[in-house]
């Protein structure tokens, strides 16, 4: 029988998702599992539920345990200093994405396990849209490629203060370049990385912010271009993907999980929530330390993504 011993940095709204599916996946592998939380608040309030899959509670300094995996999901502009903390205490690591706030970081410094996995969160990889275009669109001549992801600030996490969260602060890893990086992590695994971009950024809107809150991209690709649009202050909130081919024009809206081929009238829905792909994330990562999978989104990658998502060349 399979045992992990796990520990959490980070229990915000993500950190606690990744909790309660690490535990929902482990139980159906029949795994024995403990879960430790290594915190920096110590006021932090957590629900019964989540308390309940708790074993130990350390402070930063406190940690002494070796583990099998440590999942990092505090801000990004910790997660460097994290990693190097924590390196020596853990065989593997999964990061939340975007794995740093610096394209800069000196990777040599962080004293990686050459036998461990670090892997870096690409949820939208997982998301049936996604999945259907890699597999079914990816081999038909694609001319041009739009994306957008809008949406509203204010409105991503209620009952708090927008301007109190790390995406409203660009010294906290906030800013669309970034924390919208998911665009640029499913294009890269669709497509690969552009030969050129540009890149145009900055405060356009009157939200009480000092991150970016527009970022707009026209990329390069061999036999193709892309357009990428992020932004902090559509009232809408719209994630698609837009392919144009020969003879179609396809639309993957990631919000409502379906995919449009919109002269053909042909509609494919995906029944999935956002813990659906979610869950499969944490599926495919233990499948990675079981040596089922391969990890194709390791800190070198997830690096790259992050000079693309921040308009430079590789």
């Amino acid at each position: 029988m399979k045992k992990y011993k796990i520990a959490m940095i980070g229990l915000g709204s993500i950190g606690t998702r990744h909790l309660h599916n690490i535990a929902s996946v482990l139980r159906e592998r029949n795994a024995e599992f403990t879960i430790d939380w290594i915190r920096s608040d110590p006021h932090k309030f957590l629900d019964a539920k989540t308390q309940q899959l708790i074993n130990e509670v350390f402070s930063y300094d406190e940690v002494s345990d070796d583990y099998d995996v440590i999942f990092i999901a505090n801000p990004t502009h910790l997660h460097f200093k994290t990693i190097k903390k924590y390196a020596s205490k853990t065989k593997h690591m999964f990061i939340e994405k975007p794995i740093f706030d610096d394209i800069n970081a000196p990777l040599d410094k962080l004293a990686l396990n050459d036998d461990g996995v670090y892997y870096v969160a690409c949820p939208l990889r997982y998301t049936g849209v996604i999945q259907h275009i890699k597999k079914n669109l990816c081999k038909e001549r694609v001319y041009s490629v739009r994306v957008i992801c809008s949406s509203y600030l204010p409105d991503w996490r209620p009952n708090v203060d927008y301007r109190h969260t790390y995406s409203a602060h660009k010294n906290q890893g906030g800013g669309v370049s970034i924390d919208l990086i998911h665009e640029w992590d499913y294009l890269s695994y669709l497509f690969g990385y552009p030969e050129e971009i540009y890149n145009i950024r900055g405060i356009f809107s009157k939200l009480e912010i000092d991150s970016d809150d527009l970022s707009i991209y026209i990329a390069r690709y061999k036999d193709k271009a892309v357009e990428v649009h992020l932004d902090y202050f559509g009232r809408k909130s719209i994630r698609e993907i837009q392919l144009f081919t020969k003879g179609e024009t396809i639309v993957g809206d990631l919000i409502k999980s379906e995919i449009r081929y919109l002269s053909n009238n042909k509609v494919i829905g995906f029944k999935e929530s956002r813990n659906d792909y979610q869950r499969k994330e944490i599926t495919y990562f233990f499948d990675i330390l079981d040596g089922k999978e391969s990890n194709y989104n390791n800190i070198l990658t997830a690096v790259k993504t992050l000079k693309i998502a921040k308009g430079g060349s590789l």
